[in-house]
């Protein structure tokens, strides 16, 4: 069957974002891949990434994403960031899983040949041990041979004041002063942007920003690029005539011969219902406005004197003059949401 939409992935823009972020965190990066890398196919990124000269290793969110990545045997370490059932943790080591250790008691249920990076909880309040504990938990760790690495999350390393984000940061070195030394993380994309290398850090985790997305403070720091182009065919056109109204709830109404297209895509796919009467797509070489509610499947665009057919292709996001944030403010939400939620229907394809 041919696809109806397709995200395309540039391997180029990838790898100059990578590029890029190393020189800036003056680190090796443990890329995010989670959330079927931030939407844009965790088996085609991961791929991509493992041949980087600057990628030490591949990060996921849950079991069932590290099982998939390492069985791809790209040959780089994939790390799980957030805890696993302990019926997990045999499989889990058994494919070369890092596992992230947060307590004392998901130490003692390591078995032997694990290798843990321990989570300490500077002020996020989500996942981790706090400092003093993790400092036991560490050496606990290292007595049995099985800590690789430490890390941390800042929880406002992407915003203007970043006082607190120093605040975390200190409270991590003090953590990394009394273990030995391991593999050290705490900087996501904002952590990159903002601070650029930090010492006694030797990787870093930047996740949105490698696929070419950073706040609009940050923007000037690097040149970075989108990652993802995303397509959908042309299924119908036909003529609306004036007085007539398009989709569901009758939102907008001809004043004129309209054209419109039926284009296959809609917010089963990720394309935000909440930019109803905002959006606009690339077609027919011009940017044109979507009419009327957008919907599960599908949604319609004024081609009027263009020449469109069935079949051709209308570019919702791309690298460049629509772009996922105007899709996300559009939708009055953020890239991350956009880009997770791009639904299973659409292929995912190199470029």
């Amino acid at each position: 069957m041919l696809p109806r939409a397709v995200a395309t992935v540039s391997a180029a823009a990838l790898g100059h974002n990578l590029t890029q972020l190393a020189a800036r965190s003056g680190t090796k990066l443990l890329l995010p891949v989670k959330a079927d890398a931030y939407g844009h196919g965790a088996r085609i990124v991961a791929a991509v990434a493992a041949a980087h000269p600057a990628v030490w290793g591949l990060a996921v969110a849950t079991p069932q994403e590290a099982a998939e990545i390492a069985a791809l045997d790209l040959g780089k370490p994939v790390t799980l960031l957030t805890p696993p059932a302990p019926e997990e943790v045999p499989e889990l080591v058994a494919l070369g899983v890092r596992l992230p250790v947060g307590s004392l008691e998901e130490v003692e249920r390591l078995p032997k040949g694990a290798v843990a990076h321990l989570k300490v909880d500077t002020g996020m309040n989500r996942l981790g041990a706090r400092p003093a504990r993790a400092i036991e938990i560490g050496h606990r760790l290292a007595a049995r041979g099985q800590l690789e690495g430490v890390y941390t999350h800042f929880a406002t390393a992407d915003e203007e004041d970043l006082s607190f984000a120093r605040e975390q940061l200190a409270r991590f070195r003090t953590v990394l002063a009394a273990l030995p030394p391991v593999l050290a993380h705490c900087a996501n994309g904002g952590g990159v942007l903002s601070f650029g290398a930090l010492d006694g850090m030797n990787l870093a985790r930047p996740g949105l920003a490698s696929y070419g997305f950073a706040p609009p403070h940050l923007r000037p720091v690097l040149p970075l690029r989108p990652v993802m182009t995303l397509r959908a065919r042309v299924t119908q056109r036909h003529t609306a005539h004036p007085g007539e109204t398009i989709s569901y709830g009758a939102l907008w109404q001809a004043t004129r011969e309209t054209e419109v297209a039926v284009v296959g895509m809609g917010y089963a796919d990720g394309y935000p219902r909440n930019a109803t009467q905002k959006a606009s797509v690339l077609i027919g070489g011009e940017r044109r406005p979507v009419l009327g509610r957008i919907c599960m499947d599908q949604c319609m665009v004024d081609v009027t004197g263009l020449e469109v057919a069935v079949g051709d292709w209308a570019e919702l996001w791309g690298e460049g003059e629509i772009t996922v944030r105007d899709v996300a403010a559009w939708g009055g939400t953020i890239e991350y949401e956009v880009l997770t939620g791009i639904g299973r229907r659409v292929e995912r394809a190199l470029a």
